[in-house]
């Protein structure tokens, strides 16, 4: 059998930590019920980042959408900061309470996969970045990390299955299994040309056997304008000074009438190393540190009873705004005006000119979803527009 939960058993609030249980247990027994608002908020980010991605929204949709409460969120894609609340439940507390666990879980680590892509993009600027990271995760959830990636900035997700629950075309080049099963670089290259779809692009993996400025350029040669790009995998016991071995390629290349060819890498790659890799590098195939991104450590407390401000230490009583100016996308976060008024008094502008936009929006109230959810492509542009207001 396959280790995985059942979509039923967490609709049914049966995937929770046994305290939550236990509350409950309690809660009935004393007859005790309150209305509460309860923020999620992340204090501080991994490898002391300065911004989040939030993701998770949707599948946190699916799990409330049938619980009398009210939910405020940020839009899906909304690049966030510490302390900024990036949803508000309002409801009884016996109502909701026992998802916490599966609500955290969703927003915490499909946020931190898109974090993570989204700084893998900034770092690469115009070149493409392909998730190539399935095969380090479990497969049940291969599904939500790959969407993840792709809204966070990835162009492109390598696994079938993913790609088509995005409405993607899957992106992917050859494996060594290919190359070693055929015996020779440009044999393989050839037969990948001679069977596969022609609009699919031809990239050749050319570290397989021999030395990759050979073998880059025997493929270039053997297919000509056809070659799209050649693709290094090469371990890092066999590198060396991995940028020295891409220049040296770059230069033969071009040497022979071969700068059409686009020089792609993947193995062991980071928003820091594609950096160091970018005035060589073409594209990039990254793994590991996007599938496997640490996640946003978002906390969900109460923060109102009965209308009443009343938060545990350590944290800010009250239902609260987040503003962003529309223009600089610097936010601010405000007590909420009685019946959700805005702007308050003196906070409408910016001191850059810019309009205070209130980022909090009703998303679900009392069984109903209020906002459209948007797909894939638009939270992926959305969080592309925000981009270059941060700072990696």
């Amino acid at each position: 059998m396959f280790h995985i939960a059942d979509p039923k058993d967490i609709k049914a609030g049966k995937y929770t930590d046994v305290y939550f249980t236990r509350t409950m247990e309690i809660l009935k027994a004393k007859k005790i019920d309150k209305r509460v608002k309860a923020e999620f908020i992340a204090k501080r980010f991994p490898e002391e980042y300065g911004w989040a991605v939030l993701a998770g929204i949707e599948e946190a949709v699916y799990l409330l959408k049938d619980l009398p409460v009210k939910v405020r969120a940020m839009k899906e894609g909304t690049i966030f900061r510490a302390y900024e609340p990036v949803m508000e439940i309002e409801g009884m507390y016996t109502e909701f309470g026992l998802f916490e666990t599966s609500i955290l879980g969703l927003l915490c680590q499909a946020s931190g996969v898109a974090t993570k892509a989204a700084r893998c993009k900034k770092a690469a600027e115009d070149r493409r970045v392909i998730s190539f990271g399935a095969r380090r995760i479990h497969p049940a959830i291969a599904p939500m990390v790959e969407r993840n990636a792709f809204i966070g900035g990835c162009d492109g997700v390598a696994v079938v299955k993913d790609a088509e629950m995005i409405h993607e075309e899957p992106s992917g080049t050859m494996p060594h299994a290919l190359v070693l099963l055929i015996g020779d670089t440009v044999e393989a290259t050839k037969a990948f040309d001679e069977v596969i779809d022609p609009k699919v692009k031809r990239v050749s993996l050319i570290d397989t056997f021999n030395d990759e400025k050979i073998e880059a350029i025997r493929v270039a040669e053997a297919l000509g304008k056809k070659l799209y790009a050649v693709r290094l995998d090469t371990p890092s016991s066999r590198r060396g000074d991995f940028r020295k071995i891409i220049e040296e390629i770059r230069w033969e290349l071009n040497l022979r009438g071969f700068g059409h060819v686009k020089i792609f890498v993947s193995g062991g790659l980071d928003e820091k190393r594609i950096l160091s890799l970018n005035p060589v590098v073409d594209a990039y195939g990254v793994g590991t540190s996007i599938t496997n991104a640490r996640s946003v450590d978002l906390a969900m407390d109460i923060v109102e009873i009965e209308g009443k401000p009343l938060a545990k230490r350590g944290k800010l009583s009250g239902s609260k705004s987040v503003l962003r100016c529309s223009k600089c996308l610097q936010d601010r976060v405000v007590p909420l005006r009685p019946r959700g008024r805005f702007p308050a008094k003196g906070l409408n502008r910016c001191s850059c000119g810019g309009r205070f936009q209130e980022l909090l929006l009703p998303l679900i109230q009392n069984k109903r979803v209020v906002q459209d959810l948007p797909t894939p492509q638009v939270i992926r542009k959305y969080v592309l527009q925000q981009l270059p207001k941060f700072d990696l």
